[in-house]
């Protein structure tokens, strides 16, 4: 005989699973830096995975080191899982909005070149309308001291980034740099020191600045 309680704390388990599945949505942006943008939404409250890889290219150049060499038309990239019913698709947006100089076409702070450019990449017309609303409005504000250049496309096929390049700004291995052997995750924040990303947000937002 079926217990009738034990059939309805598993349905009721099954409801809250599938209702838990449902409410998580991907973004993707690019935003400079895969690995700042990584770290960034990683600690965002209803984010619950970022991956980094390439997007807006071929699979056959999909690579970090064809990307650098430039022409392939690829975009470092972050895909970002959030949970709908804690965070917004518009409110990503907003934080992307606030961890990047939207209004740079070369590139983001010192990596210069195409593929460390600002972009949006919709996954579907309601994420594409959203995008192009923010931005809109994000321009119309004046908050900016120039015009905001960050593209907004349809979503091509996303590339996962080699593994050495996912969760960077937190890893233990060491590396060789010009300070000495240090950690992946210490090696990180002196790159992005130097590379002046949380320096020149600040200037751009104050206090609104996003930095991670």
């Amino acid at each position: 005989m079926i217990n009738l309680k034990t059939s309805l704390v598993a349905l009721s388990l099954l409801s809250t699973a599938s209702a838990a599945y449902a409410a998580q949505e991907t973004a993707i942006v690019a935003g400079g830096c895969f690995w700042c943008v990584e770290s960034d939404f990683e600690a965002v409250k209803g984010v619950s995975n970022v991956v980094t890889g390439y997007i807006g290219g071929s699979a056959e150049t999909a690579t970090y080191k064809r990307i650098g060499k430039g022409g392939t038309g690829h975009y470092e990239a972050a895909k970002i899982t959030f949970d709908s019913s804690v965070i917004s698709y518009k409110q990503i947006l907003d934080i992307f909005w606030r961890s990047v100089d939207a209004t740079d076409a070369g590139g983001q702070f010192c990596d210069r070149g195409p593929s460390y450019r600002t972009g949006i990449f919709a996954l579907n017309d309601v994420q594409l309308k959203a995008a192009q609303k923010s931005k809109a409005a994000l321009d119309a504000s004046g908050r900016l001291p120039k015009p905001v250049v960050t593209e907004i496309k349809k979503a091509s096929p996303f590339y996962l980034a080699e593994e050495y390049h996912q969760d960077y700004y937190k890893k233990s291995d060491l590396v060789i740099t010009r300070f000495g052997p240090i950690s992946k995750a210490k090696a990180y924040k002196k790159y992005r020191n130097a590379c002046g990303r949380d320096q020149r947000v600040k200037q751009l937002w104050g206090k609104d600045a996003y930095t991670h």
